[in-house]
């Protein structure tokens, strides 16, 4: 077979005492999944999940011990910080029940999904999709990924992110409004996973902005942190 040009490379993230790295599929992320931070965007209850993609390539891949970078992305003057467990899956599945998902799981990362928060809410006051907000170039840095096995309990580890040595955000994964287990269950009726996704489960409460220069810190407990400065 031959190609008009060379295909793009295949997009992977390293595994944490391997090697061998995990090619990426797709990247789907979960909006709006913790409480305190439906409430501080305008929403309350526990509304069914819903979903966005961004492209495999829009991951910014951070080496452990590294920091990665960032550049401040055009035509926004609102960039957001979220941090996120990152579910990444190695078996796939369509219509997955949430007492099976764990089978499904290869491990976890931290993940950020970076939003220019003023062109996500333009789109949403024209009632028109908001990819322009969500998923454009270098909007998702991710660390490695801990295979399950080494990961421990992360379905009740503490999440955080430090923006220049400050606490911004601080949660716990249990405050999840739907479960690791849940979305997998809610996403593959929805699409048929496949080895090499990467789920982004949602964020806590205290997204803000974030300016050229600044050095963000995120971690979930028994993970590699993830540490990324935007330029």
């Amino acid at each position: 077979m031959s190609f008009l040009f060379p295909p793009t490379p295949t997009v992977s993230v390293p595994v944490l005492g391997q090697t061998s790295r995990f090619p990426v599929h797709r990247i789907y992320c979960v909006g709006r999944n913790y409480e305190e931070h439906a409430k501080e965007m305008g929403f309350t209850g526990r509304e069914p999940p819903f979903f966005f993609l961004k492209p495999a390539d829009s991951l910014v891949v951070v080496e452990a011990g590294q920091t990665g970078s960032m550049p401040y992305p055009s035509l926004t003057q609102n960039l957001h910080h979220e941090i996120e467990l990152v579910v990444a899956i190695g078996k796939g599945g369509r219509n997955i029940r949430a007492a099976d998902a764990a089978e499904h799981i290869y491990g976890y990362a931290v993940g950020l999904d970076m939003t220019r928060r003023d062109l996500q809410n333009e789109m949403k006051k024209q009632g028109r999709p908001w990819c322009i907000g969500k998923a454009f170039d270098h909007s998702a840095p991710i660390g490695p990924i801990t295979p399950k096995a080494q990961a421990g309990d992360v379905n009740h580890a503490e999440i955080s992110l430090q923006v220049n040595g400050a606490d911004r955000q601080r949660s716990n994964v249990a405050k999840l409004i739907w479960s690791v287990a849940e979305t997998i269950e809610h996403l593959s009726a929805a699409w048929e996973l496949q080895p090499g996704d990467l789920i982004y489960t949602g964020t806590p409460e205290g997204v803000a902005a974030v300016v050229a220069g600044d050095t963000l810190v995120g971690q979930v407990a028994g993970l590699v942190s993830l540490q990324v400065q935007i330029r």
